[in-house]
């Protein structure tokens, strides 16, 4: 069996269990998760993401182990930039805070099964049209400047999701949250609680941030394991992460423009792939440099404005 075939199991082992150990018996009761708590999780998370990248070191390859840590590294700032939708997702339909977690627990369980079509679809897209690899290439920049030069992502309305209209004509829906219940019995038919219609905004989130975020890893590598095992180890510290930063992660104010930064270089790394292929090392530097800068800067800010902090102003 090859090192490859034994990490595909060490995976599909380890999830499954990780997922049931957090909703069957850390979390099987509902309340609000506090910043300690979710702290413990993301460090929890990050660091089965570490063991699991010595594993492809050790089984696979030093190549393969940088492609992964760049492409987790990649996957985990873009989600924390999003981090701001779900807040708002939250604040927007008056989620009570020990709720909080269910939702994202199926939400992120169904980004599992989507991230995999996403990612199948873009391989075989580049595999039998490799031209489109310029398309995706310049999607990265296009979308990094809009990034970096709208204000789109704080315009975002969820009262405007269209998924969000389909559903609450199709489906009857309750007028209160029933605890913890997506569907409850009532008028002789079962009815989503507004907890599902949450979830349904979720879901239909996360594959937007999908359309980002995987060609952003394909820009890495095209390797399916791992491209989809960084996705997916990234997308399951999302939930921890908004419990422990969704408090401050608005004092990060030049993590907009970072994320715009490394965007830009990995649309013009797969736009100039044919002709010069940028080592993954220099890759890795490239990302954490810019992410580094981006964190110091934003501290540099706070203690020369710390008005700013304080009135919100710009």
């Amino acid at each position: 069996m090859s090192g490859e075939a034994k990490l595909w199991i060490v995976f599909g082992i380890l999830i499954p269990v990780m997922l049931i150990l957090d909703l069957g018996v850390f979390h099987r009761k509902a309340h609000a998760v506090k910043v300690k708590e979710a702290l413990i999780w993301s460090a929890v998370w990050i660091s089965l993401a570490l063991l699991f990248d010595l594993g492809i070191y050790l089984l696979v390859g030093h190549e393969k182990a940088l492609n992964f840590l760049t492409g987790y590294l990649v996957e985990e700032s873009l989600s924390v930039d999003n981090l701001f939708v779900f807040l708002l997702i939250f604040t927007y339909f008056h989620v009570p805070a020990h709720y909080q977690h269910r939702v994202l627990f199926w939400g992120i369980l169904g980004a599992v099964c989507m991230r995999a079509i996403f990612i199948v679809t873009g391989l075989t897209l580049l595999t039998n049209l490799h031209w489109i690899i310029y398309i995706f290439g310049a999607f990265l920049i296009y979308t990094a400047g809009r990034l970096a030069f709208s204000k789109e992502e704080a315009e975002i309305r969820p009262e405007k999701n269209p998924v969000l209209r389909i559903f609450r004509r199709f489906v009857p829906l309750t007028k209160r949250y029933h605890g913890s219940h997506f569907l409850v019995k009532g008028r002789g038919r079962r009815l989503a609680t507004p907890l599902l219609l949450v979830l349904v905004v979720i879901e239909t989130t996360d594959i937007i941030f999908a359309v980002d975020s995987v060609p952003a890893v394909l820009s890495i590598t095209q390797d399916s394991f791992i491209v989809y095992t960084s996705n997916i180890f990234a997308v399951m510290g999302l939930r921890s992460l908004y419990f422990a930063l969704a408090g401050v992660i608005e004092k990060f104010y030049y993590l907009s423009y970072g994320l715009a930064a490394i965007l830009a270089f990995l649309g013009v790394k797969m736009v100039i792939s044919d002709f010069y292929k940028i080592p993954v090392t220099i890759s890795l530097g490239v990302v954490l440099g810019i992410l580094i800068i981006a964190a110091l800067l934003s501290l540099l800010r706070r203690k020369l404005h710390p008005e700013t902090e304080a009135t919100g102003e710009e």
